[in-house]
């Protein structure tokens, strides 16, 4: 009997199955970036979760005094930007827009390990904080990495509240250009990817090796095979693959649509629960901001609408600015319905978790 040879193809497929089901598995989220016509971006992510992450919608002005939350070596800033973000727990912030358009997105990465923080480090900041931070100074993507590359603080971690274990997040940001950059503490070193083709970022494995998986998919074509899991590596190849073949349509809002389509796409249903698999978990909610527009949507799973908040209707002045909370719920059931501006309320800000004093 004749053997034929394996094919090259079929051994790239092989060893990328093989590693897809190697690599360990992370909490699953997924941020992507849409690059349409006449510079319209909009950037989208899924928050994947297996216990209620207890999110609301926060607006704070310019103005805000910060610390790093890490003791008395802290790291102090006032904040240049306004900004509306996400919450985790309601002690930190996990995703967000600012008035200049810039967005930052936190997503799990079991592979970080930062660096070690004594009394002879450089100012500490919170995990919790660190999306803040960029919101806080920063317009542009470039303008962000150019600071964050001379290393101004360490990064400090804490617990996950309710959990015996350590938080462990990557960073990713978009801006009004279309500029992208993924941020990640390797072995205890920051390792930063900056470049506008980087569009997409899921968990685990570390950026570097996403790139080189996601290398075989694309020399596959995602009309012929992609991937279907709600794996990490999985939900890359396929967000990768639709950001950009959804149409690049002149209505803002049809573009919209199609951005909303994809991370709906990579998200996982809710209720899904795998056994021998804890940490791939269900979609909470998914963001979009439309970077141009300055609008920021929000869609929870168990609600039935998607709504929006309009960054150009807000008082981010450090004079008159207030800090405002929308109120979403257990779980994110409160439902509201289109413009959800107006339905912000005055609230006293939140402490980022960090740690004791």
């Amino acid at each position: 009997m004749l053997h034929r040879p394996v094919s090259d193809r079929l051994l790239i497929l092989l060893f990328a199955l093989f590693c897809a089901l190697a690599w360990p598995v992370a909490q699953a989220c997924t941020r992507l970036v849409y690059h349409g016509v006449d510079g319209h971006i909009i950037t989208a992510r899924s928050m994947d979760w297996k216990t209620d992450v207890a999110t609301h919608l926060w607006a704070f002005p310019r103005g805000m005094a910060r610390t790093g939350e890490s003791g008395p070596n802290s790291l102090r800033w006032t904040s240049r930007y306004g900004s509306v973000i996400a919450t985790g727990y309601d002690i930190s912030t996990t995703d967000g827009l600012n008035e200049a358009g810039l967005m930052v997105n936190v997503l799990w990465l079991v592979e970080s390990e930062y660096p070690e923080f004594n009394r002879r480090s450089k100012p500490g900041l919170t995990l919790a904080a660190w999306a803040q931070y960029v919101l806080d100074n920063f317009a542009t993507v470039d303008e962000a990495v150019n600071a964050l590359r001379r290393e101004p603080f360490t990064l400090v971690t804490d617990k996950v509240p309710g959990e015996n274990r350590l938080a462990t997040l990557h960073l990713s940001m978009s801006d009004a250009s279309g500029d992208s950059a993924i941020i990640e503490y390797i072995g205890g070193k920051q390792v930063i990817h900056h470049s506008r083709d980087y569009q997409v970022m899921t968990n685990s494995p570390i950026f570097e090796e996403q790139l080189a998986l996601n290398t075989y998919w694309q020399q596959i074509g995602g009309t012929v095979m992609l991937p279907g899991t709600n794996r990490a590596a999985d939900r890359f190849a396929r967000a990768a693959f639709y950001v950009n073949a959804i149409p690049k349509d002149d209505d803002p809002d049809r573009a919209l649509a199609s951005v909303f389509s994809v991370i709906r796409n990579v998200s996982v249903p809710y209720g899904i629960a795998t056994p021998d698999q804890p940490n791939i978990s269900s979609t909470r909610w998914r963001t979009v901001a439309d970077h141009q527009r300055l609008l920021y949507f929000f869609e929870s799973a168990l609600t039935p609408n998607t709504f929006w908040v309009d960054l150009k209707a807000i008082d981010f002045s450090a004079d008159t600015g207030k800090v405002m909370k929308l109120d979403l719920g257990p779980e994110q059931d409160h439902t509201y319905s289109g413009n959800a501006t107006g339905a912000f309320r005055q609230a006293e800000p939140f402490r980022f978790l960090g740690l004791a004093d």
